[in-house]
């Protein structure tokens, strides 16, 4: 097994996010490409990582499970810059890791059994309501939520998309269909901050953001561009607004 990728920063930085919701995973090498699909601990998200071979600069493999501890595997990543090529390769039990720019560095990374039960990322899951959003717009909402509350509430209602936010005190935005692409049924759910707030780092990588949610439903969250798909799960809060 050997992979190359060029510019290897987003790729870092989605490892360093993922890292944030577990401490192991399975990366599985296939004739896809790369790909991650995790739990977090509370088996309140999942995650799920799809990154296809053509995003390689080369990619030799058969199928391959590599049991990795991410803090350790971010820390070797976040040594390469922008102008790195990261060059990935199996070696007995071990992960070998070469950052390659004026000085080849080269790192192993020994891999390990990843006890949790794997699971597939579920796509049969129907939804009501689908929303698109600019990343920036939706990370500066839900921040504002943040202010006054731990959860909030994603609505549509009519032709608008309403992020809220209801303890003592308030807050809610409010985007119109001229603004962001509503598709669907009228619905409200409510979720956690503080996992949206995790989430929504991977909208500095991505400039748009797409929600599917129904009424007390999970939610969903899907980041696309340049071919790599980043998705999450999100079990819906599910206490009762004052």
């Amino acid at each position: 097994m050997k992979l190359k990728l060029e510019d290897p920063i987003v790729f870092t930085k989605l490892i360093e996010l993922i890292s944030e919701l577990v401490l192991e995973v399975r990366i599985k090498i296939s004739d896809f490409g790369l790909s991650i699909v995790a739990i977090d601990p509370g088996n309140i998200s999942m995650v799920s990582l799809k990154i296809p071979k053509s995003a390689f600069k080369e990619f030799e493999s058969g199928d391959e499970v590599l049991g990795v501890n991410l803090e350790n595997f971010k820390k070797i990543l976040k040594r390469a810059t922008k102008t790195s090529s990261l060059i990935l390769e199996k070696k007995e039990n071990a992960l070998e890791i070469k950052i390659e720019d004026k000085i080849k560095r080269i790192f192993t990374l020994n891999l390990i059994e990843v006890e949790r039960e794997e699971k597939e990322f579920p796509d049969h899951i129907e939804f009501s309501s689908k929303v698109t959003i600019d990343s920036n717009d939706l990370i500066g909402s839900i921040e504002d939520c943040l202010v006054v509350s731990d959860a909030c509430s994603f609505i549509v209602e009519k032709d608008n998309f309403v992020v809220e936010a209801k303890e003592t005190n308030s807050a809610r935005s409010e985007f119109s269909s001229d603004e962001v692409e509503i598709s669907g049924e009228e619905c409200t759910s409510r979720y956690s901050l503080e996992y949206l707030q995790r989430f929504l780092k991977a909208g500095k990588q991505f400039s748009k953001t797409t929600l599917k949610f129904a009424n007390d439903h999970p939610l969903r969250i899907d980041f696309i561009a340049n071919h790599i798909a980043l998705s999450f799960l999100l079990a819906p809060r599910m206490e009762t607004e004052d």
